[in-house]
């Protein structure tokens, strides 16, 4: 039986991706990994992640309820990484630019450059500059994930 792959977009068996963070097995190494997990965490539903891992200088009381009720009204389609870069050498921050896909009634785009800080061992995600959505060319494929070219989906 085949297993699943993980959401994030790595290509890799979820198992041998994102899960090991999720389950608190391993610490993302990378900014990029840490918004990869993070991504999967918003589709699986793991809110102590996400607040375990948004830097505590960023945490608000309402975070928890906030999120849980985000992600019972989000279905997430789609992660694509831009960008990722890693700060200067000996500096912990990071910067990691994506366009992901989500829906709530209608097919969304959320196009953020992230920013990371890596402390005492462990990345956190900071906060992030939200960036307009790209639109893609009329034949390639609906940023939707509907599998159908642009101009025939949300291209009209």
């Amino acid at each position: 039986m085949p297993q699943e792959l993980c959401p994030c977009g790595s290509k890799k068996q979820t198992q041998y991706c994102c899960q090991m963070y999720l389950l608190g097995k391993k610490q993302p190494e990378t900014a990029e990994k840490l918004m990869r997990s993070r991504y999967t965490a918003f589709t699986r539903g793991y809110v102590d992640y996400l607040i375990a891992t948004l830097h505590p200088d960023y945490r608000q009381p309402n975070d928890h309820a906030e999120l849980t009720t985000s992600i019972s009204h989000t279905q997430w389609l789609g992660l694509q990484i831009i960008d990722a870069q890693k700060g200067k050498k000996n500096d912990n921050t990071g910067i990691v630019e994506f366009e992901a896909v989500y829906q709530i009634n209608e097919p969304q785009q959320l196009h953020e450059r992230s920013r990371f800080i890596k402390t005492e061992g462990q990345w956190f995600y900071v906060d992030g500059d939200i960036l307009p959505g790209t639109t893609p060319k009329p034949k390639d494929l609906c940023w939707c994930r509907s599998g159908q070219k642009y101009r025939q989906c949300h291209g009209m």
